[in-house]
């Protein structure tokens, strides 16, 4: 896509942005505990949302989403992994 004399890709960012002292992720944790989403409509009501993750949801670290990027590969490696576990003996512990 060009805009105007510059050439814009997937990957780049026009010029105008500025994050230089921006800090990546740091609503990140905040985000987990669940947000709330304010929707002012036209008709001048407003609607509030309280959005929360779901129960057993697992939030991944960006680092790592870049190999894992849907369910089922996550899925695919933790039972891959889960193999590994030695299984554990009961010990007394009197």
């Amino acid at each position: 896509m060009t805009e105007g004399t510059q050439t814009l890709k997937d990957d780049d960012m026009r010029a105008e942005y500025d994050f230089t002292g921006g800090v990546r992720g740091k609503h990140y944790r905040a985000m987990q505990g669940g947000y709330t989403i304010t929707i002012h409509k036209a008709d001048g009501t407003i609607l509030v949302k309280e959005v929360t993750p779901a129960k057993g949801a697992v939030i991944l670290e960006p680092d790592v989403r870049k190999y894992f990027p849907d369910s089922d590969s996550v899925n695919v490696t933790l039972r891959s992994l889960i193999r590994l576990i030695p299984a554990q003996r009961k010990t007394a512990t009197k």
